[in-house]
């Protein structure tokens, strides 16, 4: 299902709407997974703006955890030559000297450009030494994602790892304004970004999370702290750093939420994805936990099934009868304690009972279907 995530970064948006944003949440017991499937999703949407399927024209990283060099080494394994790094991928260093101190202690020749907030070094790398500034940070990923060749609209998706760096130099409300003011820019296609749950308040997350249209959560495989090693076996630790659950929650445009989950693990200098069997862990988190039983048992499902709705025809081959407000009585049949003087007067003697409709008008100045509003007078 980590396809699923890529696929809906791949296209985009819509005309009116902000760009979709996928927030990747890790935790401390499993972040070399979490750093990997951040590398995942990255290598995969700038493969797919490599070959032309993607609505975004290319990727702009924000390197906070990472140099530059990781993720053009990982895309490369994953297949992008040099030509293609250099015509869809943009990389805004926030790792190499994110305060601008080691630019303050060089030579007198790089002094001279020592005012410049930012300088780039390579042909898709760009150094930026003042993090703490936010604006300046967005106009510097805007002006790489502008920089794109193509015909048409030019589009540009943003990859931010991590918001747990950006934000020891920032405030969250100016960072949380940062990401909202990138999904609503004209140009922008996708966003997605990561962070540490763990090293913030429970509220952190969360507010970013209200920001995205998809939340993926990397858990470890197995979170009981007590188990029983056995000679030759992993302990918890070890396993939680070669596996863990790749849990994502996706809203979709029409409002409905889907949940689903993948079993995320290392193989060599690589991470890989393996669907679960059945989401049942999943599903059992999501009903509430309440003090009364909400499933029937098989004795209340019996008793449900038998009972006989008002209205409804058993079908025991007996004539149907409609319930019109009295008593019905069967064909031919008298009330016996109906007074007799009554059932003459009710059923004549001469058989040929007829019903007739006596009108009496209140007076002769009423003309006969007259549409005249009887209650003319009433302001209503």
């Amino acid at each position: 299902m980590a396809e699923a995530v890529v696929r809906y970064l791949r296209d985009g948006r819509l005309d009116g709407e902000h760009a979709p944003a996928l927030a990747l949440e890790g935790s401390l017991q499993c972040c070399s997974l979490a750093a990997g499937a951040m590398l995942h999703v990255t290598a995969a949407l700038a493969s797919q703006a490599a070959a032309g399927k993607a609505q975004a024209r290319g990727l702009v990283v924000v390197a906070f955890d990472r140099s530059p060099e990781v993720y053009l080494e990982f895309m490369r394994r994953r297949g992008l030559d040099a030509n293609a790094l250099n015509r869809c991928v943009r990389i805004l260093d926030c790792y190499t000297d994110p305060l601008g101190w080691k630019q303050k202690f060089q030579n007198q020749q790089h002094q001279e450009n020592s005012t410049k907030q930012f300088s780039t070094n390579k042909e898709n790398i760009t150094v930026l030494r003042n993090v703490k500034d936010v604006n300046k940070m967005m106009y510097s990923i805007t002006e790489l994602g502008g920089g794109f060749e193509g015909e048409g609209k030019m589009y540009f998706s943003i990859a931010v790892d991590s918001i747990s760096s950006l934000l020891r130099h920032a405030s969250v409300p100016s960072v949380s304004g940062l990401l909202s003011n990138l999904r609503s820019h004209e140009q922008v296609s996708s966003i997605f970004w990561l962070i540490h749950s763990d090293l913030h308040e429970p509220k952190v997350p969360r507010a970013f999370e209200c920001l995205s249209t998809m939340v993926a959560c990397v858990e470890p495989a197995l979170v009981d702290p007590v188990c029983v090693e056995s000679p030759g076996s992993m302990s918890t630790l070890e396993q939680n750093y070669s596996k863990a659950k790749f849990i994502v929650r996706l809203k979709r445009r029409n409002g409905r939420v889907k949940h689903f989950y993948e079993d995320l693990y290392v193989e060599g200098n690589d991470v890989k994805f393996d669907s679960a069997h059945v989401s049942t862990e999943v599903n059992q988190s999501l009903v509430p936990k309440v003090q009364f039983n909400l499933e029937l048992s098989e004795k209340e499902r019996t008793d449900r099934a038998n009972v006989v709705l008002p209205f409804e025809h058993q079908g025991k081959g007996e004539p149907i009868q409609i319930y019109d407000g009295r008593r019905s009585l069967p064909e031919g049949q008298r009330d016996p304690n109906l007074a007799p003087a009554l059932v003459d007067e009710i059923a004549p003697k001469s058989g040929t009972a007829k019903g007739e409709i006596h009108y009496v008008r209140d007076s002769d100045d009423e003309q006969p279907d007259s549409d005249e509003d009887p209650d003319d007078d009433l302001d209503i």
